[in-house]
């Protein structure tokens, strides 16, 4: 195929995709909640990024799920419910710890993995006897999960192992015209994916980190949770590659960024807390937010953004120490570990 006839399709492509883009006004809602019925995929938009949805008692539109993401099937995903309630409908034995902890951050951005429920798709729980539920605090996606009434399962809504989406318009340029409807809720308020917490075992443990840290968590628990081990159930986001842009990425010290304001011949972009140091021409210099929320809110888009400029490589600011930059941390190196995989063949 010549270059021109791809830029065309790929063109008309995203023409179609956008067309499926909704306001998501009560019939949207319900329209997209009878393409879930149906056993169609529909992207939703919640607070932490937005998530590529399907039912999650249909193993065909699961299915769906994972070749229109080329997600490795053993790669589990979480279900989101309309309500606390509903965890009976999919997993077994729950701890009141369980409970409590609903009651305190749901909805909210925390995913809970329980003991599977007999009859949870295995294609769900990436054939582990696990499961992972939670309650978006984003109110379009509670009017649909409240307007088609049992769980959608949902991972973000790109190919597998890339930035997620915290925006409509990602969503369109990451999958095309694979996703039947996507509702445009605008911005992700908070920008990187849930804290994930095990309670299927003896001790609760963070297996990976989100907006809401290991604290507050110990404040509802009454003991720290530990971390994740090599007995902990897989979870999404848990591979050592993952989050990451095409353009290498590389996490570099403060103390090196004045190198990369020296004279060369290659286009790169930086991601810096500090102002710009350079105002040449081939450094695109991005400052980014002190505070390490606002950071998170932004991190993705800004990624992409740059992903999208031709750079031939990316190179972030190592953020500070501290538990507030756990999450932050987490998807940086994830995204950094990208280049070294690629040679391995490691898909992340």
């Amino acid at each position: 195929m010549h270059a021109s006839d791809q830029l065309l399709e790929d063109s008309l492509l995203l023409t179609s995709a956008s067309a499926k883009v909704l306001s998501p006004t009560d019939s949207a809602i319900q329209h997209a909640a009878a393409i879930l019925k149906a056993g169609g995929l529909v992207a939703l938009p919640t607070e932490t990024v937005y998530g590529l949805g399907a039912d999650a008692e249909s193993e065909t539109a699961v299915a769906a799920i994972f070749a229109a993401k080329g997600r490795p099937a053993d790669h589990p995903l979480i279900i989101h419910l309309a309500s606390a309630q509903l965890m009976t409908d999919y997993a077994r034995d729950i701890p009141a710890q369980a409970w409590r902890l609903a009651g305190r951050f749901w909805p909210g951005p925390l995913t809970l993995i329980l003991k599977r429920k007999p009859g949870v798709s295995h294609l769900v729980t990436g054939g582990q006897d696990t499961v992972g539920l939670r309650i978006p605090a984003h109110p379009v996606a509670q009017k649909l999960l409240k307007s088609f009434g049992r769980g959608i399962a949902a991972p973000s809504a790109n190919r597998f192992g890339r930035i997620s989406p915290t925006r409509a318009g990602h969503v369109v340029s990451e999958l095309g015209g694979q996703v039947d409807c996507i509702l445009d809720g605008g911005p992700c308020t908070v920008g990187l994916e849930s804290t994930i917490l095990d309670l299927s075992g003896s001790e609760p443990r963070v297996l990976r980190p989100g907006a809401i840290g290991a604290l507050a968590l110990a404040r509802e628990l009454g003991v720290e949770p530990g971390r994740g081990s090599s007995g902990a159930p897989r979870v999404s986001g848990s591979l050592p590659s993952h989050y990451a842009p095409s353009t290498p990425l590389r996490l570099v010290d403060s103390r090196d960024l004045i190198e990369l304001a020296m004279p060369g011949k290659e286009s790169l972009a930086v991601m810096a807390l500090q102002p710009a140091l350079t105002t040449r021409e081939q450094v695109h210099w991005l400052s980014m937010p002190a505070e390490a929320q606002e950071y998170a809110r932004q991190l993705f888009a800004r990624l992409r953004e740059l992903d999208e400029q031709g750079h031939a490589c990316i190179y972030v600011e190592r953020p500070p120490a501290g538990a507030e930059w756990d999450a932050v941390h987490d998807r940086l190196i994830r995204a950094a570990t990208r280049a070294g995989s690629e040679k391995t063949g490691e898909r992340g």
